[in-house]
């Protein structure tokens, strides 16, 4: 746990603090502190600000399950003098007693923070760039696109895939296309990182030259018949290395 006197000054060490801050994980001393520092710190409250923001639109999706869990404690009662827009009658309480919000960010959360903190400590080299480019490639219909991160640092562009975000979730299926209308599922590539679909062992064998490859967009998870019932999106045939 990071205490704000050790934070201070050091802004990877701010970052974990503004975090636990949010999250409600500090004790009652360490809580009061970061309440007095954020009525004099702007930089520091601006950091809080923005956790507030991130974790917001991942709130919403709860908002019909907010029975408190008996398991989790308490919030402490709201100090008086804080910015209005620092409040916890709002959005912090509604996060706070979000009992699928915590299950869902109990490990993602510690372990984001967890990941400052080694940053910080130069323990682990990792940094979140903060001059990444971002784009969202979508096709025609805006059926299917591609979310691009472009770091400056590393000259390395990120794709991964992605559906229209008004229509329901939608998922990307590969397909081993045989004689006729008959398409074979090799698997559902995943919604994010890298695009790596593992080839049933039985199916192994097909994959040869001049075979056909696939992509539909498909139901979210894959297709439900083990057909191919979405539209084909991209189309190839295998081949050897020239």
């Amino acid at each position: 746990m990071t205490t704000p006197d050790q934070s201070k000054g050091d802004r990877s060490r701010d970052e974990v603090l503004a975090g636990e801050y949010v999250l409600g994980v500090l004790g009652a001393n360490e809580r009061a502190s970061v309440e007095e520092r954020l009525r004099h710190d702007r930089p520091f409250a601006a950091m809080v600000r923005r956790w507030e923001r991130n974790l917001s639109s991942i709130d919403q999706g709860y908002g019909a399950e907010r029975k408190r869990s008996p398991q989790v404690r308490p919030r402490f009662d709201e100090p008086a003098g804080l910015p209005a827009d620092l409040s916890l009658s709002g959005f912090a309480a509604s996060l706070w007693n979000s009992l699928s919000l915590w299950r869902s960010l109990a490990l993602a959360g510690f372990a984001a923070l967890a990941a400052f903190a080694a940053a910080g400590a130069g323990l682990w080299p990792f940094r979140v760039p903060e001059d990444a480019l971002l784009a969202e490639l979508t096709s025609p219909n805006e059926a299917l696109g591609l979310s691009a991160r472009y770091d400056r640092a590393t000259g390395r562009i990120r794709l991964s895939p992605a559906t229209n975000r008004d229509a329901a979730p939608k998922s990307l299926e590969l397909w081993l296309l045989e004689g006729g209308d008959q398409a074979l599922s090799l698997g559902v590539l995943p919604a994010e990182g890298g695009a790596d679909v593992l080839v049933p062992a039985k199916l192994r064998e097909k994959v040869v030259e001049k075979a056909v490859l696939a992509v539909s967009v498909e139901p979210y998870g894959g297709s439900l018949t083990g057909k191919m019932t979405g539209p084909v999106v991209a189309k190839g045939v295998i081949h050897g290395r020239p």
